[in-house]
């Protein structure tokens, strides 16, 4: 028997069950019963309900390779499958082969590798928090070296402050192990500050997210970060490395397409590059937030604001600075997908998804969920 662990703190244990109900594993050629092609027949038809784009499916990778998400014969209806999260290149080839339309890695370094190693085009290459194999995640060090990188795509994470800001982060709390007090006093899970208990404004007094904890590769050297210090510099921020938010990194991506087109870095190597791929990159938004009475324990219950309020504050930061034709808003909680296709219908969706028996939980809405075996 399979039972749901914890959440929020990556994308592959938000949803994923206890021995990975490998007795759940549904056979992908089987079209009328797989779970991921019911999912997003629904999703694709409450869309063009509403007139709403196409929503996409982003798998966990390992529902991937081992057969469970048909992947063909989801392009073939018309879906695009992206997958999340792979740092291993021989792993990234083989999800690679199977037809996925992209990938998202913390590594995006070694993902361009092997994109060029396998002389794909049109191929999705997404930096996952920025990248956060190479910086802390989630801040603009992390998106500068995503951008110079040459992603397609930036993905990133928010919560909602108390001032109505889609604030970038990945847990429902200004995590310890990645962020310090800007005053140097003590700062645990014991004294943990919620997203939804902040402003934005205070966390970017309080917080500097610079804390290195995910491998040799990662770095928090501002030297490597020239645009990042900058920007940083123009805005007023104690550091480059404060908690940004939404409406900012539009701003920040804008910045860095002037640094190397017009501005310091135009005479540095790769600089018409990396502006010009800048100008065109996507931004690939979660909203993290799920439904109350998923979680077991106190300490991972849902402490974010409701469905409605994300959908304000991140939809309402795309359209203000014109971004909805760069820009998507993925979710394993699906409410806040089906609210984006039915009040901001150009904006794209992505249903994030873990094992097969996540489909079945209520992190999937009933009209949603696929029909019983």
């Amino acid at each position: 028997m399979c039972k749901i662990v914890r959440f929020m703190t990556s994308k592959i244990v938000y949803g994923v069950l206890a021995c990975a109900c490998a007795a759940g594993t549904m056979n992908a050629q089987d079209a009328s019963v797989n779970p991921y092609l019911q999912l997003m027949e629904k999703a694709g038809a409450h869309a063009a309900q509403h007139g709403a784009v196409q929503p996409v499916l982003s798998p966990v990778d390992a529902t991937v390779l081992n057969g469970e998400v048909p992947v063909k014969e989801l392009q073939a209806r018309g879906f695009k499958v992206v997958p999340w999260t792979t740092n291993d290149p021989d792993k990234m080839r083989a999800i690679i082969r199977t037809g996925v339309d992209g990938l998202i890695s913390d590594r995006p370094d070694l993902l361009q590798q092997v994109v060029r190693e396998e002389k794909l085009t049109h191929f999705d290459v997404t930096a996952h928090r920025g990248g956060r194999g190479l910086r802390p995640e989630n801040t603009l060090p992390s998106f500068e070296s995503g951008l110079d990188q040459l992603v397609s795509t930036l993905e990133t994470d928010t919560g909602v402050t108390t001032d109505g800001v889609s604030l970038i982060w990945h847990d429902q709390f200004l995590n310890p192990e990645s962020c310090r007090k800007a005053d140097g006093s003590p700062y645990t899970l014991e004294n943990r500050v919620f997203t939804k208990d902040i402003s934005s404004t205070e966390a970017q007094k309080t917080f500097i997210c610079d804390k290195v904890h995910f491998g040799d590769a990662q770095k928090n050297d501002l030297a490597l970060s020239p645009v990042a210090v900058a920007f940083a510099k123009k805005e007023g921020l104690i550091s480059p490395y404060v908690p940004t938010y939404a409406a900012q990194l539009f701003r920040f991506v804008k910045f860095y397409v002037e640094y190397y087109s017009t501005g310091e870095g135009k005479a540095t190597p790769h600089a018409k590059e990396r502006a010009e791929n800048a100008a065109k990159a996507r931004f690939n938004i979660e909203t993290k937030i799920m439904p109350d009475g998923i979680a077991t324990d106190e300490a991972h219950r849902n402490h974010t604001v409701g469905p409605q309020a994300f959908v304000d504050a991140l939809c309402g930061a795309i359209v203000k600075n014109d971004m909805v034709s760069r820009a998507e808003v993925q979710s394993f909680d699906f409410r806040t997908l089906l609210l984006v296709a039915e009040q901001f219908p150009r904006i794209p969706t992505y249903y994030l998804t873990g094992p097969t028996k996540m489909l079945t939980t209520p992190l999937v809405p009933e009209s949603l969920r696929p029909a019983a075996r």
